[in-house]
């Protein structure tokens, strides 16, 4: 299995994720526990897996090119859409100082939560809901684990001066991920990071 790590982990750089950090999160979470045991074979491929409900555990060169464009150094608060198997929020809570997480599906949310705490994840907190106006204050970064039709304007209000939204914008028939930093003076600087296929984004936002 450490082989098979190993072999993805290769497989990222020649992808383009050069943050260290990142790498080493990426090899140190155990992606084959946030999977079915019938598919465990396959955790270390870089592929998307289904994880019931019609959701799926995102590709990890997706969630290593989101994570790395975020831009974490260990002491932000992030707020991540679309808590799913688990893995990405894994991913993040090492590198970031608190995680709020959040889960609209009631299976996905319990089951992600479970494999987290016996995993001996401690700085997140978990939110049922689709609602990111049930996550409390601002934040330092935001991310999207989800396909959204249109960007979702409301949420840059859950941005901090200076902090970062990743959220992948399109449709079924792919998405484009993009970074929105949102400066000091509240201009907002829009960067393209590629393209992947997302679940779409159920937005329950409450007025």
């Amino acid at each position: 299995m450490q082989y098979i790590k190993q072999g993805l982990i290769a497989d990222l750089k020649r992808k383009g994720i050069s943050s260290g950090s990142v790498l080493e999160a990426m090899a140190s979470v155990p992606r084959h526990l946030f999977v079915s045991e019938a598919l465990r074979f396959h955790a270390y491929d870089d592929i998307s897996l289904p994880i019931g409900n019609g959701q799926t555990i995102s590709k990890p060169s997706v969630v290593a090119k989101m994570v790395q464009a975020i831009g974490l150094t260990g002491d932000e608060r992030v707020l991540e859409i679309g808590t799913g198997s688990g893995y990405q929020s894994a991913v993040i809570s090492r590198l970031a100082g608190s995680l709020v997480t959040m889960e609209r599906i009631e299976e996905l949310f319990n089951r992600a939560r479970g494999v987290l705490f016996g995993l001996g994840y401690r700085n997140i907190t978990f939110l049922h809901s689709g609602d990111f106006n049930e996550a409390k204050g601002v934040f330092d970064a935001v991310i999207v684990a989800a396909g959204a039709d249109i960007l979702p304007v409301s949420l840059f209000g859950k941005i901090a001066p200076g902090g970062r939204l990743v959220i992948p914008v399109g449709n079924r028939s792919g998405h484009r991920i993009k970074k929105f930093i949102v400066k000091q003076n509240g201009v907002v600087i829009e960067e393209d990071i590629g393209e992947a296929i997302f679940v779409p984004y159920i937005i329950e936002e409450t007025a």
